[in-house]
């Protein structure tokens, strides 16, 4: 398991090492100037000698050889820079972000598995019955429904139920509060993005289960734990479960990898000041040290959690530590 792991970690190195020259280099053919864009921001007339000036100060007329050393010792040191817009450290700007998009990812993908996991089991071991049928129904709605539609129509359901309810209508916050300094005020504003997200991706994690434990539960194995007189909880937990879960923990990681760096709809729709919208600002105003700093986290957060998926593959079917 520790040469598994070793190996696994190793192939990190050059995942990481290839997203940097590959993002540092498309943020330098992308069309866009961020010096020109703050002269056209600020109203000002447009003054060559200014505009050449501003792009020495944030060393864009460097050699590229030159930025990209800067780039990659700043990613060694975990020192992304300044943000070319607002002058501010990039960490600072993560911050709040950061600790925001990871709270709904995690409830999002809680959500989806805690919810999912079980109905797709019961739909399978309920194949063709009125159950099924039901989950089918609401994990095909899930498929169909827009997440940012679900969220539009949470926030008036709120709106309406809290006015006639409490004689003030709830809206979306204006900030991020910590849960560690108001745990339910924190509670009350994320859990309704994270349910319109999660729902959606619930939908896929239920059909997933489904189809893939019906795949096992007609496998040899399984005929041949029922002929020896297993118990049918036994066989399904301890042999067909766990063998179904196996695509279902790859679709649960790359849902979690997309709410950390996806979410730009959602967090618009619920005013949250997530990493997604911080990204969508960096690419508008062209803000390249930014876009790269969020593009490398984002990418991290894939490898990661790959990483995590390796290592559950290993626990849950031990022939893969060999490979």
């Amino acid at each position: 398991m520790r040469h598994y792991i070793l190996k696994r970690l190793l192939l990190m190195i050059p995942t990481l090492l290839g997203a940097g020259i590959l993002v540092f280099f498309l943020m330098r053919v992308l069309p866009g100037d961020i010096c020109l864009a703050r002269w056209v921001d600020y109203g000002m007339d447009l003054d060559p000698s200014l505009l050449e000036l501003c792009r020495n100060q944030l060393g864009l007329n460097d050699p590229l050889l030159t930025q990209f050393l800067e780039f990659i010792g700043g990613i060694l040191r975990l020192d992304f820079g300044e943000s070319m817009w607002t002058g501010r450290p990039i960490l600072e700007e993560f911050e709040l972000r950061f600790a925001l998009s990871l709270q709904v990812a995690v409830m999002a993908t809680m959500f989806s598995v805690l919810i999912a996991v079980p109905l797709g089991v019961v739909a399978a071991l309920k194949q063709n019955t009125w159950i099924d049928y039901v989950v089918r129904i609401i994990s095909i709605a899930g498929v169909s429904i827009p997440s940012f539609w679900l969220g539009i129509m949470i926030i008036l359901g709120l709106l309406i139920t809290s006015q006639n309810l409490f004689g003030e209508p709830w809206l979306p916050p204006i900030e991020y509060v910590s849960p560690l300094d108001d745990f339910w005020e924190n509670m009350a504003h994320l859990v309704w993005p994270a349910l319109a997200t999660g729902y959606r991706y619930s939908a896929v994690v239920a059909r997933m289960t489904r189809s893939a434990l019906l795949d096992v539960l007609r496998e040899d194995y399984v005929r041949t734990a029922y002929a020896k007189g297993i118990a049918h909880r036994r066989v399904i937990n301890r042999h067909a479960l766990r063998n179904a879960l196996l695509p279902v923990v790859t679709v649960i990681g790359m849902e979690f990898s997309f709410f950390m760096g996806g979410l730009v709809v959602t967090e618009q729709v619920f005013n949250l000041n997530g990493l997604g919208r911080l990204l969508v600002d960096s690419v508008l105003y062209s803000d390249y040290n930014l876009i790269q700093a969020l593009t490398m986290l984002v990418v991290s957060v894939f490898v990661l959690v790959n990483f995590v998926v390796d290592i559950s593959y290993a626990r849950l079917d031990p022939r893969i530590r060999y490979m």
